[in-house]
């Protein structure tokens, strides 16, 4: 790879107004042993339950392709000629937008009638150098793909999107033809003007309702925008349990200290260590945000002190659960939640002494010992959100 950085990749979507299932579908998938990334965004015709079935069929066999390595047009190929074809309107369709990162930091874009991709090299358009494939089998005959490839340096952002928002607001006085792809661009150079470090995750959400306004809050289409955002990587140190042989208390602490990034701690004990180790007094709070946690502490030099097993169990589920529709609240593992999700490299440290209360059989069969709740975590970042993850056991 030619610079190091860190890959942010996020998607929002509002649904067509009335649909309980959005039509446009994003796929990522990180390769974590060729150290690739893969986003795919497909968008089925019509909208609903039919559009979103297209959609995930299309985006399926497209990010599965792509990490076998097929050739652009076979990918297509197989993509066009495997979708049902509608019952009323006799032809099967759904767009697609295929990004590809390598570890080397080569990137190939393929696109088939989605709008085309933005790509931005700070705070100016970069141009690609954008090529046509005409296809020639005889069901696709003349179809036009647009592929590029190129390498992207610190800083970059590529921004793709479904017809929901370049056709947003059409009909209206302010956008007769619908806001435009160009327009669109125009407006993200804007946000990026004034905050040119803003992340991936909130272009996304203020494209789509920057469309969602445009439709004048009732949406005429599924409406999607996913951004990848190369840049310096955010780290997250979370500590949970106390070392296995107390002598290690002090490279524990080290460890905290010297962490150079936002840092958690996870369990009393825990907390008690580090603050003995690093001459630091705890300070409770009594703000009761979730009624199922004790409430948060705080010690200078650290971001955030929770309790831990049943905090890190409830972060679980949330990830577990976590869409773009969901709002986090202000209770403990909420708090964490918004961490993780801000980080990009979040690091492990887990004591593996046995505290005696989590083995009570009196508890609750969902109440597991801490490493197997902390693997569950770690899974669900490599592969729901792309996180890169390290853990380390003391």
């Amino acid at each position: 790879m030619q610079e190091k950085f860190h890959l942010e990749v996020r998607c929002h979507q509002i649904n067509h107004t009335g649909e309980k299932i959005c039509g446009d579908v994003f796929l990522s998938r990180k390769i974590k042993e060729e150290g690739r990334i893969i986003a795919v965004l497909s968008d089925g015709m019509g909208h609903g339950v039919k559009a979103n079935v297209l959609a995930t069929l299309t985006a399926t066999m497209a990010i599965n392709f792509a990490e076998e390595h097929k050739d652009v047009q076979v990918i297509a190929e197989i993509i066009m000629n495997t979708l049902p074809i509608c019952s009323e309107r006799k032809i099967s369709y759904s767009t697609f937008t295929i990004v590809d990162i390598e570890a080397d930091g080569e990137t190939r874009i393929l696109e088939y009638d989605n709008p085309q991709c933005i790509v931005l090299r700070g705070n100016k358009p970069l141009n690609p150098n954008w090529e046509n494939i005409t296809m020639e089998s005889e069901r696709n005959k003349g179809k036009i793909l647009r592929t590029c490839r190129f390498y992207p340096k610190l800083g970059d952002r590529i921004v793709f999107m479904s017809d929901g928002v370049a056709q947003s607001g059409m009909g209206s006085e302010k956008y007769p033809f619908g806001w435009g792809r160009d327009a669109t661009e125009e407006y993200i150079l804007g946000l990026i003007h004034h905050e040119p470090s803003l992340s991936a995750s909130k272009i996304a959400a203020k494209v789509v309702n920057y469309a969602h306004i445009n439709d004048r809050y009732s949406s005429k289409d599924d409406t999607s925008c996913a951004v990848i955002y190369f840049r310096e990587p955010r780290k997250l140190l979370i500590v949970t349990g106390p070392p296995f042989e107390e002598d290690r208390d002090k490279e524990y602490g080290d460890i905290v200290k010297s962490f150079e990034g936002k840092k958690i701690l996870c369990g009393a004990t825990t907390a008690d260590i580090v603050a003995r180790e690093l001459k630091q007094t705890v300070e409770d709070s009594f703000d009761f945000d979730d009624p199922d946690l004790p409430p948060v502490s705080y010690m200078p030099g650290v971001d955030l002190i929770t309790e831990g097993i049943l905090t890190l169990s409830k972060v679980n589920d949330i990830l577990k659960n976590y869409n773009n529709q969901m709002r986090l609240g202000k209770g403990p593992a909420d708090r964490i939640v918004r961490m993780l999700l801000d980080s990009d490299k979040i690091n492990f440290l887990i004591g593996t002494k046995i505290n005696i209360a989590h083995q009570d059989p009196n508890l609750p069969v969902e109440l597991e010992i801490r490493r197997t709740v902390v693997k569950r975590i770690a899974r669900l970042l490599e592969e729901k959100f792309l996180k890169e993850v390290e853990m380390k056991f003391i």
